[in-house]
């Protein structure tokens, strides 16, 4: 059975051609309303050209939303991107130019850099955990703590960061919690329903190596270590030898990721990828063309 993060990176990269657009409407309609009054104030046939800068370093994401928030206000703007996405990019670094009319650049300002903003940050964090664990064979992976309605977008740059994503939802994994396994009676009770339900990846959460040793024994597809100790963690590496992956799981920094990974475990999730976010320092400045 094939992992998470390679059914979900396929549902996205599906998802998120289709969903931008519905995303912009919904966020410029959130700005616009019954329309910018402010933009008004310049002549309609005014042209202008912007610069969009980064004040610090960052892992560039977020291209097409950025993009499809102009098309979506006036096609006939003009983007110019001088970076890749997924690119590295150092501070103060000309990301892209925009050029059409005044009123647009102005009325889309906000809304496209709210996008790139959000994402080329969570790419960013991302990035720095997958360094951590970089030569350890260990994967790290987003989860379900996302900003609400954001959350295709998210784990969109949490692969652009080049972390992995975990299951996207309810509905394309099973993870069997603590309350799942109580509400079922035992692990191995709700990992034989959870069989029988479906055939998308079975995930259960273990708490200390008595559950640990009966999961493993219920066999499914991953286990979940929360909150093991490092000797902890190693035991259930050597217990487990292989016969099923293991995710680590809470309280995990960038201070303490890289010993964690070196137990041998071959995943670590980190719910900080996408719920503690500071956006990037972005400086978009605009210049009427004259006539």
């Amino acid at each position: 059975m094939e992992p998470f993060h390679l059914i979900t990176t396929r549902i996205i990269e599906k998802m998120t051609e289709a969903l931008i657009p519905l995303n912009i409407n919904v966020y410029l309609d959130e700005d616009i309303g019954s329309g910018d009054i402010t933009a008004a104030i310049i002549p309609e046939t005014a042209q202008a050209y912007a610069e969009v800068i980064t004040r610090e370093a960052m892992v560039m994401c977020g291209q097409a939303w950025f993009n499809a928030v102009f098309a979506q206000l006036n096609s006939d703007v003009v983007i110019n991107w001088l970076v890749v996405e997924g690119d590295d990019i150092a501070a103060n670094t000309l990301l892209c130019t925009v050029q059409g009319q005044a009123r647009t650049l102005l009325t889309g300002e906000r809304t496209a850099l709210n996008w790139i903003q959000l994402l080329s940050a969570t790419a960013t964090v991302a990035k720095a955990y997958a360094d951590a664990v970089a030569g350890t064979g260990c994967k790290v992976l987003d989860t379900r703590k996302t900003i609400p309605g954001l959350r295709d977008a998210q784990k969109y740059a949490v692969a652009c960061g080049g972390a992995y994503n975990h299951r996207i939802g309810l509905y394309d994994g099973v993870l069997i919690k603590e309350n799942h396994i109580m509400a079922a009676g035992s692990i191995t009770k709700a990992i034989q329903v959870a069989r029988q339900l479906t055939a998308v990846p079975v995930e259960v959460e273990v708490e200390n190596m008595a559950e640990l040793t009966e999961a493993l024994a219920a066999k499914p597809d991953r286990i979940m270590l929360d909150n093991f100790s490092l000797d902890d963690l190693r035991t259930a590496v050597a217990l487990t030898a292989g016969k099923v992956e293991l995710e680590a799981s809470g309280n995990i920094s960038l201070e303490t990721i890289r010993v964690i990974a070196e137990t041998g475990v071959d995943y670590i999730s980190i719910g900080a990828l996408t719920k503690h976010v500071t956006a990037v320092d972005l400086s978009m400045r605009v210049k009427v063309i004259p006539e």
